[in-house]
């Protein structure tokens, strides 16, 4: 079985992110930049059902500038197969190319490369859109599972997944080939070893445009301006229950 990954180059998950004097966007110059951590478990998932033999080439895609090329890599060294870079010089400080776009040029991928199964992160941490993996699976006419904590291959045309819902946790039966967008709870990925970093380089890695793929990355949104969260207020320590209620009631508001 194939399975296809797409990763996304983001500010990395430790970086405070600033926002531009101009209020345009994200700062972005000399900040730290690496995959999203949802990806991160995606390829994670999709490495260990190859140890179990259950996926025999792992293929990850990635659609940004050049340096996405990074994080392309960095999946290869953990344990994928393959890469392919879509080039675009859609600005990335607000999430770079809108949902929609991704999914119609994943589903020319998906064309092109007849997985068998697509594993993807539930949302990345720039845009927090969760969008992509819906639109896909709507688009592809496949079945969707969504908020995966755990994923067990029963055949080439079968799967289970549980899922993470507001009452605790769902399992599915879907059939293949089909969309899966995975949660934190899923696993824990591993480090890339120094000399599969290095092998990581000679892996193949394909490039394609927009163009080439026939999709058009136009923005559908146009941001306004951005504004920092306002700061909150220092605590403060209240001499008595008393004291505690008529703040509540009188300076919160609350009660």
């Amino acid at each position: 079985m194939k399975v296809l990954i797409p990763v996304k180059r983001v500010v990395d998950y430790n970086v405070k992110i600033r926002i531009k004097s101009d209020k345009s966007g994200i700062e972005l110059n000399n900040v730290k930049m690496s995959m999203n951590p949802f990806d991160e478990i995606a390829v994670e998932e999709a490495v260990r059902l190859k140890e179990k033999g259950i996926v025999s080439e792992i293929v990850v895609v990635s659609i940004g500038p050049d340096k996405a090329q990074d994080v392309i890599r960095t999946a290869m060294a953990v344990g994928a197969d393959r890469g392919i870079l879509v080039k675009t010089d859609v600005p990335t400080d607000l999430g770079g190319v809108e949902p929609l776009a991704v999914a119609k040029t994943l589903k020319a991928i998906i064309d092109k490369e007849r997985p068998g199964l697509v594993i993807m992160g539930k949302q990345s941490i720039d845009d927090d859109s969760n969008q992509t993996g819906q639109m896909l699976a709507a688009i592809m006419g496949w079945p969707q599972a969504t908020f995966a904590s755990e994923i067990v291959i029963d055949s080439e045309s079968s799967a289970h997944v549980t899922r993470e819902i507001d009452g605790g946790l769902e399992t599915l039966q879907i059939s293949l080939p089909a969309v899966m967008t995975v949660d934190l709870r899923l696993n824990e990925p591993r480090y890339a070893a120094l000399p599969n970093i290095m092998k990581a380089k000679q892996k193949p890695m394909e490039t394609f445009s927009a163009e080439d793929l026939g999709v058009d990355y136009s923005p559908r949104l146009k941001l306004v301006s951005l504004e920092e969260p306002p700061v909150r207020s220092a605590g403060i320590k209240v001499e008595s229950v008393d004291a505690l209620i008529d703040k509540l009631k009188n300076e919160a508001k609350v009660i």
